[in-house]
């Protein structure tokens, strides 16, 4: 579908039955923005408007899709082409109606991972809960982008964008434990002891001595299970 040889037609049209680009968009109830829009090429009407576009510059549908007054001889011919463009153009439409979408999806998911970590304490489950749900909302927008590709395809790039997104939140959460000294933000389990706590996650665990004293350490562990019985012992190991 040529927008600027439609554009070009609509003007002409719209000239020919001596009206104003204002008065006919006040017919079809858009601005003279839009009208201006549509005969510079930049964007096309709505389909809801063909109809009511063709009425007010009285041409055919097949007349407007073609960008010129088709040939009786011509017209099968002319409308058959003018079906296929229109169903490509409005997959198009949908297309970058679900990538914006999507890009929207993706950006508002990272940002509220971000803040969730920014804000909250490290201990706090409230940041954890709010990073995964980031992670959700952002995994549903590039379920959009993904949309076209056959179903096994779409579920490996859905599954590896979790996946990465999840090693980089854990990635950044080891590297607080590590350089900050706070405590994991994504431990499964947590024990408690008089002067020790343990947390265990899904990579490494975290053994956090001496707790809320001047001497408070943190040492990280490979998965390991402990209790409530040895857990104080293991700082003076």
């Amino acid at each position: 579908m040529n927008q600027e040889k439609i554009g070009k037609f609509i003007a002409e049209c719209r000239k020919q039955r001596k009206m104003t680009q204002s008065e006919l968009g006040e017919k079809l109830g858009v601005t003279e923005k839009s009208i201006s829009n549509w005969e510079n090429g930049r964007n096309m009407p709505d389909l809801s408007l063909f109809r009511p576009l063709c009425n007010e510059l009285n041409i055919s549908l097949n007349d407007l899709m073609s960008g010129e007054k088709v040939k009786e001889k011509e017209y099968q011919e002319k409308l058959e082409e003018n079906i296929i463009n229109t169903i490509d153009y409005t997959n198009k439409k949908i297309e970058n109606k679900n990538n914006f979408i999507g890009l929207i999806l993706i950006t508002f998911g990272v940002l509220i991972s971000i803040i969730a970590v920014a804000i909250f304490p490290s201990e706090s489950s409230w940041e954890s809960i709010y990073s995964l749900f980031g992670v959700i909302i952002s995994l549903i927008g590039v379920s959009k982008f993904t949309k076209k590709l056959p179903y096994s395809k779409r579920l490996i790039c859905n599954f590896s964008y979790f996946l990465i997104f999840v090693l980089v939140l854990m990635t950044i959460d080891y590297l607080g434990v590590v350089i900050i000294h706070q405590a994991p933000r994504f431990s499964l389990v947590k024990i408690s002891g008089e002067n020790v706590i343990y947390y265990d996650t899904l990579f490494y665990d975290v053994v956090r001595c001496n707790v809320n004293k001047d001497n408070e350490i943190f040492k990280i562990i490979k998965n390991q299970k402990y209790d409530k019985d040895n857990i104080d012992n293991f700082c003076n190991l």
